[in-house]
């Protein structure tokens, strides 16, 4: 029996002395992420300036430019630029009897039927999938936002309970060094009262670097240094994702496919050209000029070697989009189940949550009572302090995941912040 007691002291020796070290290479790491809480600053607020710092704003800064070059290609003019050709012919190689002729045509090409009108169909259906990208975009940025502002949330409640949970830790240790300097309790329990104070401190800075992590992503994602102090949101009545952003970008992606579609329809053919030229004339060994000016009309006809592969190749873009339309109404619809189930989960964990919290606490309250009047060891307070501890960190993460799933739905219906 002595060697089973002498063998126990020296593993909890042994364990002391690691989390100690562990402890102390931990409370080496100063870094630290800080966060101001901004009672002012609004929810979209920051949403508008991740927006603004997101990378893909470059993409939609072309979209732009791209909007506007279709706008000036439906209101031309001419459907493409007219050219200029100047030749010159002379028999000075030849018989070189002073034949020379000078001539300069203007190509000037003339719209299709409904050509320009399915031109400027297509700059409005750029524009349209354009302005629905700007907003798909805004939403996805939302979504990163509320994960970034309830991960912070999160950490900061367990940081929280952490900081209890060492406090309390301290504080046993110091009553139970108290009674064993009295004689009341074993050398064991000051040791075991020790390894729960090393325990606490351990969970506090894994927590913190948790929370710093976190903060760094959020300030990554905004480039700001405060927080808004409210963020909550209200649960959106909408039961669908009909109105999303990201819905609409596809459906217009749809749309801008079947309008370039048409246009391909009428473009497939070239254009026909009205050429105009000026001439001049000297003949042989007559030194007199001729001017003249003549007329052409370049209709050319229409053949499958050209057309085939533009409609098909407008065919193949509308495919794309029909595909990449039915596969966000899938995404979309797992998202809308996944939000509305886990919701409704919540709200029942929560309800547990708190019914656990309340048996724990009184559960606690009644073994500290007991240890006290000495009806019970340390072991047993021990583990009504994890109880409780697991029951709080429980019903507080709970409350904040109920909060957080109401963001992850209206980030499914598409509601913006």
């Amino acid at each position: 029996m002595n060697i089973y007691i002498q063998s126990c002291f020296i593993i909890i020796m042994a364990c002391l002395t690691c989390a100690s070290a562990f402890a102390d290479v931990l409370r080496e790491d100063n870094h630290v992420d800080d966060l101001t809480i901004n009672p002012a600053l609004k929810l979209h607020e920051v949403l508008d300036k991740s927006f603004i710092r997101n990378p893909n704003q470059a993409v939609l800064n072309a979209r732009t430019a791209m909007v506007e070059a279709k706008k000036i290609q439906a209101s031309a003019t001419l459907p493409h630029a007219p050219a200029v050709v100047v030749g010159h012919q002379n028999d000075s190689f030849a018989s070189n009897r002073g034949e020379r002729e000078w001539q300069a045509d203007l190509e000037l090409p003339f719209w299709l039927p409904n050509q320009r009108n399915n031109r400027y169909k297509v700059a409005d259906a750029t524009l349209a999938n354009a302005d629905a990208s700007r907003e798909s975009l805004k939403l996805a940025v939302a979504g990163m936002l509320r994960e970034a502002l309830w991960e912070v949330a999160y950490n900061d409640n367990s940081i929280l309970l952490a900081t209890n949970q060492l406090a309390l830790a301290q504080r046993l240790l110091q009553d139970i060094q108290k009674r064993f300097q009295a004689g009341e309790l074993a050398k064991s329990d000051v040791y075991l009262a020790q390894q729960e104070v090393l325990k606490a401190e351990k969970e506090k800075l894994r927590v913190n670097a948790e929370l710093m992590h976190a903060r760094y992503r959020y300030q990554l994602l905004t480039g700001l240094h405060e927080i808004p102090a409210v963020f909550e949101e209200q649960e959106s009545p909408i039961k669908d994702y009909a109105q999303s952003p990201i819905w609409l970008e596809a459906v217009s992606k749809v749309n801008l496919a079947e309008t370039e579609l048409g246009l391909a329809a009428v473009e497939s053919r070239e254009n026909p050209q009205v050429l105009l030229n000026m001439r001049r004339i000297q003949g042989g060994f007559d030194f007199t000029h001729n001017d003249s000016m003549g007329i052409k009309i370049r209709i050319p006809f229409g053949s499958d070697v050209r057309t085939a592969p533009i409609k098909a190749m407008a065919a193949s873009e509308v495919g794309s989009a029909v595909s990449n339309r039915e596969t966000i109404r899938m995404r979309l619809e797992q998202s809308m189940h996944e939000a509305e189930h886990n919701l409704t989960v919540s709200r029942a964990e929560l309800g547990l949550a708190s019914q656990q919290h309340d048996i724990a606490k009184q559960s606690l309250t009644l073994t500290q009572k007991a240890f006290t009047l000495g009806e019970t060891d340390l072991v047993n307070l021990i583990r009504a302090q994890a109880q409780f501890f697991e029951s709080e960190r429980a019903y507080s993460s709970r409350q904040i995941q109920m909060k957080w799933e109401i963001a992850r739905y209206n980030q499914a219906v598409g509601v913006l912040p």
